[in-house]
C-alpha cells in the first residue's frame, strides 16, 4: 500500500511539474518551484528504497529465529530477572537501528546536502547517535525493568499498571525534556530585547497566553528548515524560535507564527491529543496483555509462554505499525482539523490572514514543500493540510 501511495504521488507531482499552481504563480518563481518538485521526487524515491531495506530487516528477524536465540543467550549470561530481560529489550532495540544508520547518513549528507539544507558536521551527527544512545540508556533500561517487575508485583492486571506508569513518565517528560535532554543537543538562548520581543510578548498578554521567557535555538546547526514551538506547562511555559525561523520571517509573520501555535492551547488542541494519546496506549497495553496469554502467538515466532512478557512487548513493538498505518488517515484528519482551527485563531487574533498566508508561502518556499500532492497520498501521511488548502481555508472562513 505506501508503495502505491509513493507511486500515486509520484505521478500526480510530474503532472504538475510544467506549471506552478495558479494561486501561486505571483509569488513563486519557476526556478523554486521546480527544485520544489526535485526535492520531493528525490525524497520519495530514497522512501521507497529505506521502505524496502526496513521490510526486509524486520522479516529477517521475526523469520530468522534470532529473537528467540538473543533471548536464550542473555538468559544463559545474566539470568531470566527483569534488569536482564530490559537489558536484552534495550540491546536488541539498538541491534536493529545499527542496520538504518546508513540511511539515516546519506539522508543528511545526501540528499538534504544535495538540496541545501543540511548545515550539520559529521562530528555532531556521531555525537548526536552517542547521546541519544546513553540518554536512551540512562532512562529506558530502569524504566523496561521497572515495567517487567509489575507483572510479578500487579498479577494479570499489569498492563493497566504498565500503562499508568508510562503515561506518568511521558508527562513528565514534557517538562523534564526542555529542561534538561535539549539543552544537551542545542543552544537555547533568551530573544535579545528589542522590537521583536516586545511585539511576541505582547501578543502573549494580548491572547492570555503569557509565556516566561522567549529563547531562540541554534536550529540551524543542523539544518536550514525552521519550526517554533512551546514547552512546559503553565507559568513555566517558554516559547522556543529557531535562529533559521527568525531570518525567513518579518515580525508580524512571526508574530502570525506565534500567535498559530497559541491557538493550539486556546482551542484546547493540547488536552486533546494527549487523552487520544492515552487511550491509544490503553488499548496497545491491553492486546499486550491479552497477547501474553496466547501461546499460539509466542509459538509463531520461536518463543515459549514461560519466556514471559519481554518477547510480547518486543514482537507488538516491531509489528504494531502494520495496523497504525491503517489508522493514520485518521489521525491524520483530526490533526489537520486542528491545523485549521488554529489558522483561524492566528487570523482572528492579527485581524487579517495576511501575515500568516505570507509566513506560510515563504516557509513553504524555504522548505522547498510540496505544492502538489495526491489528496489520497496527503490523506495518509499529512498532518498538516497543504498550503493551498490552508490558503483556502483562511479565505473563506468568516473572522468571529
Amino acid at each position: 500500500m505506501q508503495y502505491c501511495l509513493d507511486h500515486l504521488n509520484q505521478r500526480h507531482v510530474l503532472a504538475h511539474k510544467d506549471a506552478i499552481p495558479a494561486a501561486f504563480q505571483e509569488t513563486m518563481d519557476a526556478a523554486t518551484y521546480a527544485k520544489s518538485v526535485e526535492y520531493t521526487l528525490a525524497k520519495s524515491r530514497f522512501g521507497r528504497w529505506e521502505q524496502l531495506w526496513d521490510t526486509a530487516i524486520l522479516l529477517l528477524v521475526l523469520l530468522s529465529g534470532i529473537l528467540p536465540w538473543s533471548l536464550s543467550y542473555t538468559d544463559g549470561l545474566l539470568g531470566s530477572g527483569h534488569w536482564s530481560r530490559a537489558l536484552w529489550l534495550f540491546g536488541t532495540g539498538i541491534v536493529l537501528s545499527i542496520p538504518v544508520l546508513p540511511f539515516g547518513w546519506w539522508n543528511q549528507f545526501r540528499l538534504e546536502q544535495r538540496f541545501g539544507f543540511n548545515t550539520m558536521t559529521l562530528g555532531t551527527w556521531i555525537t548526536d547517535q552517542v547521546k541519544g544512545l546513553l540518554i536512551g540508556a540512562i532512562i529506558g533500561i530502569p524504566l523496561l525493568s521497572f515495567i517487567l517487575n509489575l507483572v510479578t508485583w500487579t498479577g494479570d492486571r499489569w498492563w493497566i499498571w504498565a500503562w499508568a506508569v508510562l503515561l506518568a513518565f511521558q508527562l513528565i517528560m514534557m517538562v523534564l525534556f526542555p529542561k534538561i535532554i535539549l539543552p544537551l543537543f542545542n543552544k537555547l538562548t533568551p530573544l535579545e530585547a528589542g522590537a521583536l520581543r516586545d511585539r511576541l510578548l505582547g501578543l502573549g498578554e494580548r491572547t492570555g497566553f503569557s509565556a516566561k521567557t522567549i529563547l531562540v535555538m541554534d536550529g540551524s546547526k543542523r539544518s536550514k528548515h525552521s519550526n517554533a514551538f512551546f514547552t512546559g506547562f503553565g507559568r513555566a511555559r517558554k516559547i522556543v524560535l529557531f535562529d533559521t525561523l527568525i531570518t525567513q520571517l518579518t515580525e508580524p509573520e512571526l508574530e502570525a507564527v506565534l500567535a498559530h501555535e497559541i491557538g493550539h492551547y486556546k482551542r484546547g488542541h493540547v488536552p486533546k491529543m494527549l487523552l487520544w494519546a492515552g487511550f491509544s496506549s490503553l488499548i496497545g497495553f491491553a492486546a499486550i496483555g491479552w497477547l501474553a496469554k496466547q501461546a499460539w502467538f509466542l509459538e509463531a515466532f520461536g518463543f515459549r509462554l514461560e519466556n514471559g512478557v519481554a518477547p510480547v512487548l518486543y514482537l507488538f513493538a516491531l509489528l504494531s505499525g502494520t495496523l497504525t498505518f491503517w489508522l493514520s488517515p485518521l489521525a491524520n484528519h483530526w490533526s489537520r482539523k486542528h491545523e485549521y482551527e488554529a489558522d483561524t485563531y492566528a487570523r482572528e487574533t492579527m485581524g487579517d490572514r495576511g501575515p500568516l498566508v505570507g509566513a506560510l508561502r515563504k516557509l513553504s518556499e524555504k522548505n522547498l514543500s510540496n505544492l502538489t500532492p495526491h489528496p489520497l497520498y496527503s490523506g495518509f501521511y499529512y498532518s498538516h493540510p497543504s498550503l493551498l488548502e490552508r490558503e483556502q481555508a483562511l479565505e473563506t472562513q468568516p473572522i468571529r
